[in-house]
């Protein structure tokens, strides 16, 4: 694929799989048919139609994680309704970027991926013509490190909820040990070297 790519006129596809619960979306940014993987990709899905568009990628430094946005067009309003159904919301996004041999029009190499992430806003988009758009906010795996995990407890029902069946704090009611899970502990609450000694040697 590197050397087609490095070729004066490259024949170059872009193509987006989408892991909806109980059914997979794999589409081409035009009217081809192409298979790589083991899976075949098209430019129009019977179920849910076309990519509409997908904004630019940017490699930056900073505190957000990566986000890009993808517009389809639904064929139909069940299609629009079902996929900016809550349920589509955490669904896997891998976006590719591939070559093809002009002459026998196969998949040269394995394409590149170049963005991998999950859904988190669809926005549903009703132009002056009539036609029906739906938009994924999609953004990094990485998002997820900067859940702050606010339901955390040291509690019995919090344990189960992560470890069903596991009794270790059944008949636990209270504790005078602060825990600080998922963030540092206030400044305040370390005692310092020198006054720990003291307690010591007093």
């Amino acid at each position: 694929m590197k050397a087609a790519l490095a070729q004066p006129a490259p024949w170059m596809f872009g193509a987006v799989k989408i892991e909806f619960p109980g059914y997979t979306l794999r589409l081409l940014d035009g009217s081809a048919q192409l298979n790589f993987g083991g899976e075949t990709y098209i430019g129009i899905d019977p179920t849910f139609g076309t990519i509409d568009s997908i904004s630019e990628i940017e490699e930056e430094l900073g505190d957000s994680a990566p986000e890009i946005t993808l517009s389809l067009f639904p064929p139909d309003l069940s299609a629009t309704a079902a996929l900016s159904h809550p349920d589509m919301q955490g669904s896997t996004v891998n976006l590719m970027l591939g070559a093809v041999d002009p002459i026998s029009g196969s998949v040269l190499g394995t394409p590149e991926p170049m963005f991998l992430g999950e859904i988190d806003v669809p926005t549903v988009t009703l132009e002056e013509s009539g036609q029906r758009s739906v938009s994924y906010s999609i953004v990094s795996v990485f998002e997820r490190l900067f859940e702050t995990e606010e339901g955390q407890r040291a509690s019995n029902g919090y344990h189960q909820s992560i470890f069903p069946g596991e009794l270790g704090l059944d008949f636990m009611t209270g504790t005078d040990v602060n825990l600080y899970w998922g963030s540092k502990p206030p400044a305040a609450s370390k005692p310092s070297t020198s006054a720990v000694l003291k307690q010591i040697f007093r």
